[in-house]
């Protein structure tokens, strides 16, 4: 197993690694709205919250030699299901090769943001 670690994606804010490849496979840690640069949840919305969670995401896909047209499956989280049709909205911009997926509303996130992300890709 290998790790993934960028600075281009927030740290890890706990136990873990931003992603582990085995075999030829991408495991990457949910990812929320932090700005890496900063370290903070600069983003408010649900709109402007997803956009930067799926740079967090290309930033680990990019560190890992993949991309979204390489990601078989995404697991979503929401804390309003709400904000389903409006992510959904921001969700299809990036991953255009439609990969798996499962979308849950969840009763909190870290830090109380409205979105996670995680995903597994090919590499």
């Amino acid at each position: 197993m290998k790790k993934i670690s960028t600075e281009k994606a927030p740290a890890a804010i706990g136990p873990y690694s931003q992603g582990i490849i085995t075999g030829n496979l991408l495991f990457a840690s949910g990812q929320i709205p932090i700005n890496p640069a900063s370290g903070q949840i600069e983003a408010t919305g649900i709109v402007e919250q997803t956009e930067q969670v799926m740079k967090n995401i290309g930033a680990l896909l990019e560190a890992a030699g993949t991309s979204y047209q390489k990601v078989v499956k995404t697991t979503c989280f929401l804390a309003d299901m709400g904000d389903f049709a409006t992510f959904n909205e921001v969700y299809a911009k990036y991953f255009t090769e439609k990969p798996a997926r499962s979308c849950v509303a969840v009763k909190t996130l870290p830090k109380n943001v409205l979105c996670e992300v995680e995903v597994i890709a090919e590499i």
